[in-house]
């Protein structure tokens, strides 16, 4: 296109692609996308996961780090994402490295990109800690890990003197309520500075367990987190709708990621920015072009269930449940792009009768 030159691609690179209109443009396709009849049947943006995509970062960067499991003798980071239940990307954060998923999951929730807030924070078990989970309870949070190894976790109780019938056995840790309430206060002012933003929860984590020793503050939040782990191993073991819940939506951010994988090919699928800030531009705009892509299938599955309806099929919402818009088998990643402006007075294409002939033609 002889628009497109490269002094041109260059000023909207340099005046655009940045943290600030990357998350505006996710905010406008995260609404767009919400608004779809479709997208109703698969959620209503209150579940969200965080789960890490780990990048090769061959390039000095002081924002990366060793780890030879997933990057053998080079450095790399971790693009931090948080997904909803309605399968939008709703926020993300770059992490050094490969550190732990938990020190970071709070501060990607309290910067989102747009989407309502959501009630039920879902991860793996790696992302599971006692601090964490009293620091997502304070502030108004489910958190919901999945619980690999069942057999060893721990119930607890607030009453030694109760009796909990079958389940006295696997009971027997107390919460100190006591360590709870003479850090009380504290411990509200901590939920209000991570609220406001004014201290990242990062920070905060590794204040509460510095050197391996838990603080007291840090130990009250890990007794305080303890209540909701019990409340959530219990409905984990008797709720299947509950577990099953988990499963999906960690599988969601699975898929998503590997929609990412082939996005984003170019230098073999690293990164090549030698600042924090390239890394983030470069992994925001990763996840807008996921939107994006999401957002167009979204789109063009509702129009499909429309045009089923008018032609009389029966299509429930339980069928629409089941339907995804993490497909890319139609999508060209590879070969020439035309940048040219799309007539929308036109509508959307048209779709094609669902004949053998006819489906070849469209291949």
């Amino acid at each position: 296109m002889p628009a497109l030159s490269r002094a041109r691609l260059l000023q909207v690179d340099q005046g655009y692609l940045r943290g600030e209109t990357i998350a505006a443009a996710n905010a406008r396709l995260i609404a767009a996308q919400a608004d779809l009849d479709i997208v109703k049947c698969w959620g209503g943006g209150h579940i969200a996961s965080a789960d890490g995509l780990r990048f090769v970062v061959p390039v000095q960067n002081l924002h990366t780090g060793h780890n030879p499991v997933y990057f053998a003798r080079q450095r790399g980071a971790t693009w931090l994402n948080v997904v909803n239940d309605q399968v939008m990307g709703i926020g993300g954060l770059v992490v050094p490295g490969t550190l732990r998923d938990s020190l970071f999951i709070l501060d990607a929730i309290f910067n989102l990109d747009g989407g309502p807030k959501p009630e039920t924070v879902v991860t793996d078990t790696a992302s599971y800690s006692d601090i964490v989970s009293g620091l997502f309870a304070i502030c108004g949070y489910q958190f919901s890990p999945r619980i690999a190894d069942l057999a060893d976790t721990r119930l607890w109780r607030t009453n030694t003197r109760a009796v909990y019938g079958p389940l006295e056995h696997m009971s027997r840790h107390t919460i100190r309520l006591d360590k709870i309430r003479a850090h009380w206060g504290d411990m509200l002012r901590v939920a209000g500075s991570l609220t406001m933003g004014t201290v990242r929860a990062y920070d905060l984590i590794r204040m509460l367990s510095a050197d391996g020793r838990t603080t007291g503050l840090g130990e009250a939040f890990a007794h305080y987190g303890r209540i909701s782990k019990t409340l959530h191993l219990l409905q984990y073991i008797a709720d299947e709708g509950y577990r099953r819940m988990i499963g999906t939506q960690l599988n969601v951010q699975e898929a998503r990621h590997r929609l990412a994988r082939k996005i984003a090919f170019g230098n073999r699928g690293q990164l090549r920015q030698r600042y924090r800030e390239g890394l983030e531009d470069q992994l925001g705009s990763l996840g807008l072009a996921l939107n994006a892509v999401i957002w167009w299938n979204s789109l063009y599955l509702d129009a499909a269930v429309k045009h089923l309806r008018e032609q009389g099929f029966p299509v429930t919402e339980e069928m629409c449940a089941r339907l995804s818009p993490i497909q890319y088998d139609h999508i060209n990643f590879l070969g020439r792009y035309a940048f040219l402006r799309a007539d929308v007075a036109a509508g959307l294409r048209p779709f094609h009768d669902g004949a053998p002939d006819a489906a070849q033609e469209n291949v």
